[in-house]
């Protein structure tokens, strides 16, 4: 394959998902701004969110025909994109947006980890360092921010979920069109959470929304979630699930700053904090420089 003719939709592709985490790193504003619990949450933002695409299939006459199989699997991937959202969400709640979203950056590690073995690879020493550098992250934030305790594991155990779906898309992809993907599995995630809401009781007063969570819930269903989710999947036609994790983890930088200017989150951030999420994101961003300097050596020996 000619590389000239693979460099644009390579460059495509990275400006695609660099808008898409821009977007993602708005979600946690909107999460914090949004008054019902984590699971209301997102329920009503996977209904919209599937309704627009449903809506965006009508109009384009677009065929949703899929075999038995691959709509179970699908359906059933949707359990792991609902659970990260609400995981995600009930972190922001029981801490505050910036340690949800330095949580969120283990998703490379845990790519590091979950891709090669879910696709019979052989393990990347370099990804191994790059996690186990996030891991000394992550330990140094738990050690300075304890009364954040529950609001990190729940972050933490939605970037186990994240990295496993996007492990999966990075595979579907390759078979179906992203937003045929996007579509059964945010509509999994709605028949999983409504299921869950139906047995225990939570479709009750406490969903009822205020006037500000109507027009915050739009923009989280319909931008944030179908268009994003749709972007998201698509560059991984081009992108390997764990180039995608290492660029998703740009949403933290996004996302710290955005919530610096709405909420001034940052002043209630200790300096071990800091410290934490230094160490985890300067050893994201040094992975590809470290990855280049590898390859480099390897073809000049």
């Amino acid at each position: 394959m000619d590389p000239k003719n693979t460099l644009p939709g390579l460059n495509k592709n990275l400006l695609i998902l660099h808008f898409t985490v821009f977007i993602w790193g708005f979600t946690g504003i909107l999460g914090a701004l949004i008054s019902v619990s984590a699971v209301s949450l997102v329920w009503y933002r996977v209904l919209i969110a599937s309704l627009s695409l449903f809506l965006y299939f009508k109009f384009n006459k677009t065929a949703l025909k899929l075999d038995m199989r691959s709509f179970f699997k699908l359906i059933f991937t949707g359990a792991l994109v609902g659970g990260h959202w609400i995981l995600f969400f009930a972190s922001i709640k029981l801490s505050t947006v910036p340690v949800t979203l330095v949580c969120l950056s283990s998703i490379t590690l845990f790519t590091a980890i979950f891709e090669p073995l879910i696709n019979k690879k052989k393990i990347s020493k370099l990804e191994i360092l790059a996690g186990i550098l996030i891991i000394l992250g992550i330990a140094t934030i738990f050690k300075f921010e304890g009364r954040y305790t529950k609001g990190i594991e729940a972050g933490l155990l939605s970037a186990v979920f994240a990295s496993l779906f996007s492990i999966i898309n990075s595979r579907q992809v390759k078979k179906f069109e992203a937003p045929v993907i996007a579509f059964y599995e945010l509509s999994g995630a709605f028949v999983w959470i409504s299921i869950y809401l139906l047995f225990t009781g939570g479709f009750n007063q406490s969903m009822a929304l205020r006037g500000a969570d109507i027009g915050y819930l739009f923009i989280l269903g319909t931008i944030c979630t179908s268009l994003a989710y749709v972007a998201g999947v698509s560059v991984m036609r081009e992108l390997s699930a764990f180039r995608v994790a290492l660029i998703t983890n740009l949403e933290p930088v996004y996302g710290i700053v955005m919530s610096f200017v709405f909420f001034k989150d940052m002043n209630k951030m200790t300096l071990g904090f800091w410290v934490g999420a230094v160490l985890l994101l300067s050893t994201i961003f040094l992975y590809p420089v470290a990855q280049k300097q590898i390859a480099r050596r390897k073809n000049q020996a």
